[in-house]
């Protein structure tokens, strides 16, 4: 078994509550509150921009210009496909893309993002990679699951949505994340594959998160005008 079917594996409890969670099962149905849209959107356009950086990051610890080329590759991919099912949410939820943008993350985002930062920064190119893959592959198979279970056709609110992330060029993302990070596994030692373990399953966990984030409305104790306020007043 190949070290990412191993993850994936041990990952399934956080998969399969992904699943099943109340905004994923939403996009299924085509039922859900437009305020939890805008507020993903809101948290997942600033998350790609940091998961760009991210490649970024793999881009600088790079040695060969084929693995440069393809990291570039990867940050065009963000920038020109993945809105466009953030244009599907948009539409459904009755708003403007460009309203959306530019908002602090919440909390779980801004986690989410610190903890990939630091697999890039500090970790090996296995930690990156590991830290990356379970975005690409939660939401294959959200889209496939989806797909699959509520057969949508092209009046489903959300049928872009969900054949976005279940067509073939989206998945390939995963499969060439998942073949290098099996290359890699085959170089090192368990003390370094432990290390890309930790950070896989956390980055799981998060997915989760994320859709809870987005599905309470979740947000700081205080926001920074309550804050500044605050401070001027004292």
């Amino acid at each position: 078994m190949s070290f990412s079917s191993e993850l994936r594996k041990e990952s399934d409890v956080i998969f399969q509550g992904i699943f099943e969670h109340p905004f994923v099962e939403g996009l299924g149905t085509g039922e859900l509150d437009k305020h939890a849209i805008m507020h993903y959107v809101k948290a997942d356009f600033e998350y790609l921009n940091a998961f760009m950086n991210i490649y970024g990051l793999a881009i600088a610890k790079s040695s060969i210009r084929a693995d440069m080329e393809y990291f570039y590759e990867k940050i065009g991919f963000v920038l020109n496909s993945e809105i466009h099912p953030h244009h599907n949410l948009c539409d459904v939820a009755g708003v403007g893309y460009d309203e959306l943008q530019g908002y602090p993350l919440p909390p779980t985002a801004d986690h989410y993002v610190s903890h990939m930062k630091t697999a890039a920064q500090q970790g090996s190119m296995g930690e990156l990679l590991a830290a990356l893959l379970p975005c690409p592959w939660t939401y294959l198979e959200i889209g496939n699951y989806l797909k699959n279970k509520y057969k949508p056709t092209i009046d489903h609110p959300f049928y872009e949505w969900i054949t976005f992330y279940a067509k073939e060029d989206t998945a390939s993302v995963t499969t060439e994340l998942r073949e290098r990070l099996d290359s890699w596994a085959k170089t090192v030692g368990e003390a370094e594959k432990d290390k890309a373990r930790q950070a896989f399953i956390k980055s799981c966990q998060l997915e989760y998160a994320f859709w809870e984030m987005a599905y309470t409305l979740e947000e700081w104790p205080f926001t920074i005008e309550e804050v500044r306020l605050s401070g001027a007043s004292s």
